[in-house]
């Protein structure tokens, strides 16, 4: 394939990528990992290189317009950030040692797990949690704007979300995925936050948590600017339409987006990583 051919290519689904990954939060790199390596041939290691460099595009480009519209909590992504930091350091350190297929299972079993946690309502055991003092000490509960004004929520289980966050952090710089996945899961189902406030907080985050990453992969020589360049600017792209798009968008519609591409996917690298064709 020439450079012609695989630029627009790589433009167009990266567009795609940055475009699901500002509405659920997952950040790009869900979807260009898989296409880079499955469907153009790309080393494993360069694609996570390229999509770290995406995720901090769409952190980029999707935060600014949630902070804009009061749906972020950036106290709350300041303080989980300390955590995804650290982690992020402790997982690019291992990406960079562990085999390709052995990544590959991995993502996909990481994946299918968010897909699945993602697809169920928790709903009804929010009503019976007790407040978390930490969460009023921080200052950390807050409200946003829904359909029909303005909505408060408090926040619950700071400290499992603590450490959630820095397993999250681990996967962003494991597996390049902006671990925007756990994020929203841990906020969304583990703290408690409403969804929409989950998306933004998790779009809020990346950025920081992928830029730790992405500073090991560049010192082992594992970002191309070839590569990420155009997966950046797709990236990019996407993800401001998106994010246009969010605060619109019914939750349901979110949760089963969420689930249904992230499970397709995650079988897809299963099953890859296993026949050793990563």
């Amino acid at each position: 394939m020439t450079i012609a051919e695989f630029v627009p290519i790589v433009l167009v689904t990266s567009f795609a990528a940055g475009f699901l990954g500002s509405l659920t939060g997952l950040g790009g790199g869900v979807v260009v990992t898989p296409v880079l390596t499955l469907s153009l041939g790309v080393d494993l290691r360069y694609a996570i290189g390229a999509s770290l460099v995406s995720v901090i595009a769409t952190s980029s480009g999707a935060a600014a317009a949630y902070v804009r519209d009061g749906l972020s909590n950036i106290r709350i992504g300041m303080f989980l950030e300390i955590a995804t930091t650290f982690g992020a350091l402790v997982g690019a350190y291992l990406g960079t040692h562990i085999p390709t297929s052995i990544l590959s299972i991995v993502f996909g079993v990481i994946l299918l797990q968010a897909a699945w946690q993602s697809s169920h309502s928790y709903k009804d055991s929010r009503k019976l949690l007790p407040p978390d003092p930490l969460a009023k000490m921080l200052i950390l509960n807050g409200s946003y704007q829904g359909r029909q004004g303005r909505k408060a929520y408090q926040v619950y289980r700071v400290k499992l979300g603590f450490c959630l966050m820095f397993a999250a952090g681990i996967l962003s710089g494991l597996l390049g995925i902006g671990s925007g996945s756990l994020k929203v899961i841990a906020m969304d189902q583990a703290m408690q936050l409403p969804f929409k406030v989950s998306t933004a907080t998790s779009n809020f985050m990346i950025g920081v948590t992928a830029a730790a990453s992405a500073s090991v992969y560049l010192s082992r020589g594992y970002v191309n600017p070839g590569i990420a360049m155009p997966v950046m600017l797709g990236v990019l792209a996407g993800s401001l339409v998106g994010a246009r798009l969010l605060s619109g968008a019914p939750v349901l519609v979110l949760r089963r987006l969420f689930a249904i591409v992230v499970g397709v996917i995650a079988i897809e690298m299963i099953w890859n990583g296993i026949e050793g064709r990563i």
